[in-house]
């Protein structure tokens, strides 16, 4: 069943059409990613989904609701969260202040507090700098903080944006073993990815955007042993 469809969306930035009447779906408890190049349209895709954005025309169905023009902050009620690029964390603000507002949805303050030290047991290295303020972290320290964060909501659907973007090869492979650990809750996940080898490694199925429109669609293994997206995407 999807839990996310996204049908026939197309967004414009002024007379300039970003995204050209794609179609596309995450069914419960799947890891799907799109990729592509810069420019291709996977960042407008995310926040035309989660209400950022206006949608010129097209439908976005989550969880059986539609929500196109749902505003951001009530996509996130519904159980839908995202993790923007560029991490866009509280930069003065503490670690503990960060996440502390990313459960601004939840009402019981005994339960946000094992949140928060799930989270911190989840990501040990938040735990041991919690009194810490945010932008003093490294830049893999503020992407599992971003990630900590959007976890406090407890998503059914986390969305992805570029969380490889800006990392080295050592924060890379952990933001990859976390999302595969998270995936594993029960959590379904949007993962929008340039690492085209690292996002197809571990997603159910995937769809490769080209300047505002899907060119190529299929399992995570068959795009990840296509020719043509070897040679444009995998560096082959």
């Amino acid at each position: 069943m999807a839990l996310l469809e996204v049908k026939d969306l197309e967004v414009f930035y002024g007379m300039i059409q970003a995204i050209k009447g794609i179609s596309f779906e995450v069914n419960e408890g799947e890891i799907v990613t799109l990729i592509g190049a810069n420019g291709a349209g996977k960042t407008t895709t995310m926040q035309s989904i989660m209400g950022l954005i206006p949608i010129k025309k097209g439908t976005v169905t989550y969880d059986g609701q539609d929500i196109t023009k749902v505003p951001g902050n009530k996509i996130v009620r519904l159980g839908m969260t995202q993790v923007p690029e560029g991490r866009r964390i509280f930069q003065e603000l503490t670690v503990y202040d960060n996440l502390l507002m990313g459960a601004y949805t939840v009402k019981d303050k005994k339960k946000i507090q094992q949140d928060i030290d799930e989270i911190c047991t989840r990501f040990e290295i938040l735990g041991q700098r919690k009194n810490q303020i945010a932008g003093t972290l490294s830049g893999g320290e503020q992407q599992m903080l971003a990630m900590g964060r959007a976890m406090m909501s407890h998503p059914k659907l986390l969305m992805l944006d570029e969380p490889s973007m800006g990392l080295s090869p050592l924060f890379v492979d952990k933001v990859f073993d976390i999302i595969k650990d998270y995936h594993k809750s029960g959590t379904t996940i949007l993962l929008v990815e340039q690492n085209a080898k690292k996002a197809l490694s571990i997603a159910d199925r995937a769809y490769v955007l080209e300047t505002g429109s899907i060119s190529m669609s299929g399992s995570a293994s068959d795009l990840l042993n296509d020719e043509n997206v070897k040679k444009a995407y995998l560096g082959a």
